[in-house]
């Protein structure tokens, strides 16, 4: 099955934005409903964050230089975590524009006609959302999740907005629509948080899962001969890339070709055992070399992580 390239998903998006913030924002318009508006202002946020994640992408996507000798995949971290800064700032409008309508509650108009409208624009970011979300765990973009659970979270505001002003229409409560509103912000601010913690995570070399790394570590013993041995295993991941470094200890009398063979045969395991693309560094060490068993801070964290696994 050929690969989509991200720039596609991300410009769908871009659309889906441009169409559902006309339409929320007409039904605001309709009705007067803060919840309504609340979610034309996400539909604001989602087009900006799209926007920046194109962009994102294309710088990403630009090959290594002088300056950037490990690529530019990290782009995609900060993007996600100017996204979620974004919703951030719309949560905090939403609660605000709330607060002010339970204290001068407003009669609502129009229901059946913008709720139709908001119920079409949220079946339309439902569709995006999943092209997004299948394509960025496809291709392991951390910009494509994250802009796919911003329109899933759009798509359950709008669920909860609707609902909301159904319950209106059912008790003529007013201030049903602003306390509506805020709840809903509460959500926002909560995938906010999940896509903040990522980009801070990813920017700050945080390693790879516990998963993955376990994969690694299969890979990478599987290929051990006799009398060889690795430690000061390092990961992390910067876009959809991984980058995985370790020290690699085989007898000292072993010819640098034989070395080199094997080295490449364990790069190509941990290739495999990981998915997208992955840069591994191996360093080479004599076994019998003291140094060798303690040139890493990594390598006491190593025991005690093995010595709590055999516990």
């Amino acid at each position: 099955m050929p690969t989509i390239p991200p720039r596609y998903p991300i410009i769908l998006s871009i659309l889906a934005a441009l169409i559902t913030l006309g339409m929320k924002s007409g039904a605001y318009w309709l009705t007067g409903s803060v919840g309504l508006l609340s979610d034309a202002a996400e539909s604001l946020v989602n087009l900006l964050a799209a926007v920046t994640a194109l962009l994102s992408l294309w710088y990403a996507a630009q090959p290594v230089d002088a300056s950037h000798t490990y690529g530019h995949e990290k782009i995609e971290f900060f993007s996600s975590g100017l996204e979620g800064m974004l919703i951030v700032v719309a949560a905090g409008g939403i609660v605000w524009y709330a607060i002010q309508r339970l204290i001068v509650p407003q009669p609502l108009e129009a229901l059946g006609l913008g709720t139709g409208i908001a119920l079409v624009a949220s079946l339309v970011n439902l569709v995006v959302a999943q092209v997004l979300l299948r394509v960025g765990r496809a291709s392991h973009s951390i910009v494509l999740e994250a802009d796919g659970q911003h329109l899933m979270t759009d798509v359950w505001t709008s669920v909860g907005v609707l609902g909301g002003l159904f319950l209106y229409w059912l008790t003529d409560w007013k201030e049903l629509d602003a306390m509506m509103a805020i709840v809903m912000a509460a959500n926002i601010l909560w995938t906010a948080h999940g896509l903040l913690l990522r980009s801070f995570n990813g920017l700050m070399d945080h390693s790879l899962p516990e998963a993955e790394q376990a994969a690694v570590r299969q890979a990478i013993e599987g290929r051990l001969l006799p009398r060889m041995h690795y430690h000061a295993l390092r990961t992390r991941q910067a876009g959809a890339r991984h980058f995985v470094e370790f020290h690699l200890l085989v007898p000292g009398h072993w010819s640098v070709s034989v070395a080199h063979k094997l080295t490449g045969q364990i790069e190509a395991a941990v290739r495999d055992a990981l998915p997208g693309g992955v840069e591994v560094t191996v360093h080479i060490e004599p076994i019998e070399d003291q140094e060798a068993w303690t040139d890493s801070e990594l390598i006491e964290m190593e025991k005690t992580r093995q010595e709590r696994e055999h516990d």
